[in-house]
């Protein structure tokens, strides 16, 4: 699948995203191994710590229909590509996606895009091999 292609179904989420307190709507598109595309769009709450980003609703979408791996993430908002995801969202970016390459793209509507590796947008991420030892 092509990066815009990720990028436009990101959009496509996030158009649906419940947003009254912010009014900051996010969007994100996964592909997951199995080939098929996983969206999610953030979800507010008035209890602000029970909101739930964009990019975790939809690997969380992802991990519930049985696939646990990514090959890319879409993530969408503002004018700018300046929607950069927060720290819990690269935490469990960082469980799901198939490797520290992952190519992760932050977009704006402008049509403005950062690429960046999973690895460098959570370079010392808490890992299974390590909290097993």
């Amino acid at each position: 699948m092509e990066k815009n292609e990720l990028i436009a179904l990101a959009w496509q989420a996030a158009e649906k995203a419940y947003a009254p307190y912010s009014n900051w709507q996010v969007g994100a598109a996964v592909l997951g191994e199995n080939g098929t595309v996983y969206t999610g769009c953030n979800i507010e709450n008035a209890s602000y710590g029970l909101t739930n980003c964009a990019e975790r609703t939809a690997i969380f979408k992802m991990v519930s229909d049985g696939c646990l791996k990514f090959t890319a993430i879409a993530v969408v908002s503002g004018e700018t590509c300046n929607g950069y995801p927060c720290g819990a969202c690269r935490q469990v970016m960082s469980e799901f996606a198939a490797g520290g390459s992952v190519p992760v793209y932050i977009s704006g509507k402008d049509g403005s895009c950062l690429t960046a590796a999973m690895s460098d947008l959570l370079p010392y991420a808490f890992e299974k091999e390590t909290l097993l030892k």
